[in-house]
Parts: C-alpha cells; structure tokens; sequence
C-alpha cells in the first residue's frame, strides 16, 4: 500500500472513503468481524478507488482499530458504537492527525481544543494510551514486569513489510533487482538470509515476482522458525499445526524439495489454501493431511525426524498486524488455549522418532504460553525422553519485528 502523505494538515478528506473507513468500523465493532476480512471486502466496492484511496481506508480502519480505547475515551462514547459515535471516534483520528474537517454535518461543532487536551490527560495513563483492556495490562504487567510498557508500545507501531526470498526458484539478488524494476525498492537484513525489508509500502501481490512464486510475505522473526528446525534435504519433516502453510513453504525450501514436508491441520481450507501456494512456489515435497480423528497422529507416531508445533496462541506478539486481536481476547481464552498448548505438546511430540528434533513455537510474548509450557512439558510424562537444546524470544521492543518464542528439543536415542 502507499503511504498515507506525512503532511496531514494538507490532506482533504473524500466523503465515500469516509463513509467506507466508518462502514468498516462498524462491521468490526460491533459485528465482531475480523478486521482483515471486513477490509478485503470493502476495498472491493468501488473499482474507482487507486492506491492512495485503498491505502486510507486501509490504514486509517487500522489505525481506529489499534487506537479503539484512547479515542473512545476521549470521544467519550461507549460500545456499541452507533453511526455518529463511529463518526465521532473518526473525528478523534482526524483531529490529533491534523487534518481539516470538512464542512459536513457529522463533523459540525468539533471541539478540537478540548480533544487534544484530553489526549494530554490520557496519555499519563499506560492502559489508555497503549489502548488495551485493563485485564490486559495487568496481565501484561505481572508476567512481563517493566518489560511489558515497552513491549505493548512497540506493537502499536506499524508492521514493516517483510518478503522471505523462495529460494527453490530465485536468491535474494535476483529479487531485489525484479522489484526494483517495478519500482519497489528492498533492503537486506542482517541476521536474516532469506528477509527483504520494503523501503516504502507497496502492493507486492500485483508484481510479476509475486505470481512466479518468487517470494512470499513473512515476518523475519517467523522466518527464524524453520531455519531453527534446520532440515536436512531427505528428512521427513512434520508441520503440525501448519495453517494455511508460511512455515511449510520454508521447510521445503531448506530441504531444497527433498524428503518430505507433513503439513498437518484441522481446518481443511486452510490446507487448500497451501496446496495453492505450494504450486505457486514450486514446493513439490508437500503433503497435506486433515487432522479428522487421532489416527492421523498415530500412523506418524515416532516417524519423524523433525516435528514444528507452532502452536495456537493468543497472537499477542502479532498486535501490530492485527491490532483487533486485542479487543477479542479473553482471559477464558487465554485459559483455555494454554490448555490446548499443553493437549498437542503431549500428542504431536510422539511424532518425534528417538534422536529427532521437536520445535515448539508461538507469536506470543507471555511466559505462560511459551517457556513455562516448555518446563512443564520436560516435567511431564509425555516430554521425559526429551532435553531442551535452545530457545529464543524474539522481543517487538528490541527486534523491530513481531513477537515471538522458540524452543528446540531433542528425543533421546535409546538405541
């Protein structure tokens, strides 16, 4: 997407990008859709729309979404939000960004003044100004300590786009200069072999390199998953909780398509979805299986050279991408997929063949979802043949990148 202008005070606002940002709101507020999905569908409404339009309705949606409570309480209004209550929550944006209002009805008798006066006053208090429910904060606080402010203020930054070079079909080289042909310029990240960083945001979806297959969008701290697995060219590999396939994709491409990639999931299109993309990216050493009943797992049990759980989690280490994650967790959420976290530990490491790798994955910063599950598990009866090799957390505040947890542990071999 390009970029909103940095002189906001220039930009004059359009009436049907309004109304389609705040017909966006709404859906997700109030609806409970996902803000990603709302935005696919509403940038399709009008073919008129170019980039610069699609870019505002996407990143100011985004912006209202990530911002929900620091602006709902300064509007003052509370959920749900009716029609003029969103306005007024867009107003809010408007304002703080320094653009001027229109001479519309849904705008009369702005009180700028007093919006930035209470932004001042609001921005004393971490709860509101990180914009986060207070069960969450408290949350934050107690399993972080003073690591959680800047954490939490990292991930209300916004994403970078990074790329992840395919290597089955292309090198870093040969995609930078394919880009910079359509004028999208990258740069390389040191610690990161297979991550191009984009200088500005563009949409690399359209570009000749994308449909080759020549690349896929990844966050480099997810990139650092697979290559921590480190598989070998004709291991059997399995990707338990493969989703709609990023991890697999760079399974196979380590493995330069030799051996096996095991792509595993209990929702059928999401595998549909990496059966497209394993196509696209010419990863031929791809099998999809739809988890339907337990004996998935055991025709695999002790098959496995490598086993990557990455696991169902709260998301917290994704805030940036997707910011609306924060208003639909729950403790009972939480409670609940710590639980599920311990139920496929218990299960997918039996994959593992004595003197094989397990590598156990989240997009979480929480200590309850990732080293304290790891420990429990080397406790338990499940995870006594298994010793932990390594482990690594990838902090938003420090990296730049999304939040996220590793730990790789081995299988005895009793032979």
């Amino acid at each position: 997407m390009i970029p909103l202008p940095t002189n906001w005070s220039s930009m004059k606002l359009h009436r049907n990008l309004v109304f389609a940002t705040v017909d966006s709101l709404h859906q997700i507020f109030n609806e409970k859709k996902q803000a990603d999905k709302v935005l696919k569908n509403t940038l399709k409404r009008d073919k008129r729309w170019g980039a610069r339009d699609r870019s505002f309705i996407a990143e100011t949606t985004y912006d209202i979404v990530r911002w929900k409570r620091l602006y709902a309480e300064i509007a003052e209004v509370k959920e749900p939000f009716d029609r003029p209550n969103l306005f007024r929550l867009f107003t809010v944006w408007a304002v703080l960004k320094g653009i001027k209002l229109p001479d519309w009805p849904q705008f009369e008798g702005t009180p700028a003044r007093r919006i930035k006066g209470k932004f001042d006053e609001f921005s004393r208090t971490r709860k509101i100004r990180e914009s986060v429910p207070d069960w969450l904060d408290e949350l934050g606080e107690k399993e972080l300590g003073k690591r959680w402010e800047k954490e939490i203020h990292a991930l209300n930054s916004l994403a970078d786009v990074i790329l992840r070079v395919n290597t089955l079909k292309t090198n870093i080289k040969k995609l930078q200069q394919a880009l910079s042909e359509e004028n999208i310029e990258t740069e390389t990240l040191k610690g990161h072999p297979f991550a191009l960083k984009l200088k500005e945001r563009a949409n690399v979806f359209i570009t000749k390199a994308f449909k080759d297959g020549w690349f896929e969008v990844q966050d480099a701290s997810s990139q650092k998953v697979a290559q921590m697995l480190d598989p070998k060219p004709g291991m059997r590999v399995v990707d338990a909780c493969a989703g709609a396939g990023g991890k697999s994709l760079h399974l196979a491409a380590l493995m330069e398509n030799k051996g096996q990639v095991v792509a595993l999931d209990i929702y059928e299109n999401k595998l549909t979805e990496l059966k497209r993309r394993a196509r696209r990216s010419g990863a031929h050493n791809i099998e999809t299986r739809l988890i339907e009943s337990t004996k998935v797992i055991k025709k695999l049990i002790n098959k496995a050279d490598g086993v990557l759980i990455d696991a169902p989690c709260s998301g917290l280490g994704v805030l940036r991408r997707n910011p609306d994650t924060k208003w639909k967790l729950s403790p009972e959420f939480l409670e609940s997929i710590q639980k599920t976290q311990r139920e496929i530990l218990e299960s997918y490491s039996r994959m593992v063949k004595p003197g094989g790798k397990l590598l156990y994955a989240t997009c979480s910063i929480l200590p309850s979802e990732n080293e304290n599950q790891v420990a429990w598990f080397l406790s338990a009866e499940a995870g006594k043949d298994f010793t932990l090799l390594k482990e690594e957390k990838v902090s938003p505040a420090q990296s730049g990148y999304d939040g996220f947890y590793m730990a790789l542990l081995q299988k005895k071999n009793n032979e």
